[in-house]
């Protein structure tokens, strides 16, 4: 037997539409599955963002996103943070650390590979300084955290 564990997101009625735009945008991503209702419309697509997959449900309004959940993001290098960032928010909007919220209401942390190594570094004192550098960003500035890493 062979477990498998899947992020299942419950949608009103726009999942197709929002697995086409995550897979655009999350390199080596794919919609692998589309099970359509009686009337030719989606009810359950499978996807996989970057070897993570997800179910999304179109179930109707019954159960919106909250920001209690999240898909993180992990990425090399700010060009793909500033890339991701800008795409999720055009219709979105920003919030505190990385997070944001796209058009469908669904939450998602944009993060650059080198935060961790800031946050948890060696030297507590230059860590705390870089997480509370963090604590003034929306989006993540890895230039920035680097910086108040360094000189503190």
């Amino acid at each position: 037997m062979t477990t498998t564990v899947t992020t299942f997101l419950w949608f009103d009625t726009l999942a197709e539409e929002a697995a086409e735009f995550y897979t655009s945008l999350v390199p080596d991503s794919q919609v692998t599955d589309i099970s359509r209702g009686p009337d030719g419309a989606a009810f359950i697509v499978s996807l996989e963002l970057a070897g993570h997959s997800l179910t999304l449900l179109n179930g109707g309004p019954a159960h919106p996103h909250t920001d209690a959940a999240s898909i993180q993001v992990v990425v090399d290098g700010q060009e793909e943070v500033d890339r991701l960032w800008d795409a999720f928010t055009a219709e979105g909007k920003p919030g505190p650390c990385g997070w944001l919220t796209d058009k469908y209401g669904l939450s998602w942390q944009i993060v650059p590979s080198g935060l961790p190594q800031l946050m948890g570094g060696a030297d507590p004192a230059r860590s705390a300084a870089a997480s509370t550098a963090l604590r003034t960003m929306s989006k993540i500035d890895l230039e920035t955290l680097q910086d108040a890493y360094d000189n503190a």
